[in-house]
């Protein structure tokens, strides 16, 4: 009689489990969906009911979006700022970890204390004082009589990304190098390898589970990322995000909303991409990673 009890229990935990999943999943997958479907409209099938499927594929929402809202530019200025950020980030981030993570020498506590306080400062609180340095640098260069190089720059807004970004991969990565057993190590400067030649030959391979786990949450950060580079680009070199608000704002006055549903589109299918391509290795990465140490 216990066992039947223990087996009903069991039994209706799991199906609601499964029941809290799945409508997580529906809650998930069903605007993502009407947006894809949305973005193929005409924009006069906007004005019946909003679930009806689309009359064909209108493809000249993508094309208006790209080439009327500059979506275009805006794109590949995206493309630019995440790849150098995440360049900069993981020649930056990874000799670090692996050096704080193996070894231990003078001020290594104190390094180490100091990135892990950096996972509790919020990025969107220092924007403001970032932005103002940079005045101050521009009006000073401008004043030895150069051009402004900080604000308005492609490269320093990766270079902020990358630097905001420096505790939580530095964190992450040096938890997985503390699991790695010293074995490989010490075999390698048996065979004669340096301590660079280890790094690169023998534990950055070791580490790739955890390493594209990092890229794919600072992708995901840097590609949505909207407060840093709406103050530090004022110009017209912006980035998706905010180029996809201005958009927003003015495909909401002039109600062409097959345009407005484009961009977002444009804004999600990278990420989506990325992530089934490497959602094992992310996988790998989280159970084997700096949440586990």
């Amino acid at each position: 009689m216990k066992k039947k009890k223990e087996l009903s229990l069991n039994t209706l935990y799991r199906i609601f489990i499964y029941v809290v999943l799945i409508t997580l999943a529906i809650s998930i997958i069903v605007p993502v969906g009407w947006v894809f479907v949305a973005s193929i409209k005409e924009n006069s099938e906007f004005y019946g009911s909003p679930w009806t499927m689309p009359k064909g594929f209108y493809f000249q929402n993508f094309i208006d979006a790209f080439e009327k809202a500059n979506m275009g530019a805006y794109f590949m200025n995206s493309v630019i700022v995440t790849a150098l950020a995440l360049v900069i980030l993981l020649v930056v981030a990874l000799p670090a970890a692996y050096v704080l993570a193996r070894y231990r020498f003078w001020g290594s506590k104190l390094i180490n204390t100091l990135f892990m306080g950096g996972l509790f400062i919020n990025v969107n609180y220092i924007v403001v004082p970032i932005f103002l340095m940079f005045v101050d640098a521009d009006t000073l260069i401008r004043k030895i009589g150069g051009d402004g190089f900080f604000l308005n720059n492609l490269f320093v807004v990766a270079l902020v990304y990358a630097a905001t970004a420096l505790p939580f991969t530095i964190y992450l990565l040096s938890g997985f190098f503390v699991t790695i057993p010293r074995d490989y190590e010490e075999a390698a400067y048996v065979d004669g390898s340096g301590y660079f030649r280890t790094m690169i030959k023998i534990m950055m391979p070791m580490a790739m589970p955890s390493i594209i786990t990092v890229i794919l949450f600072n992708f995901l950060s840097f590609w949505n990322e909207y407060v840093i580079s709406m103050t530090l680009l004022t110009k017209d070199a912006k980035t998706l995000p905010v180029g996809l608000m201005n958009l927003m704002q003015a495909q909401r006055a002039a109600a062409n909303y097959g345009q407005l549903y484009a961009g977002l589109v444009i804004v999600m299918l990278p990420t989506l991409i990325l992530y089934i391509m490497v959602q094992k290795k992310l996988t790998q990465g989280m159970s084997l990673g700096g949440l586990k140490g």
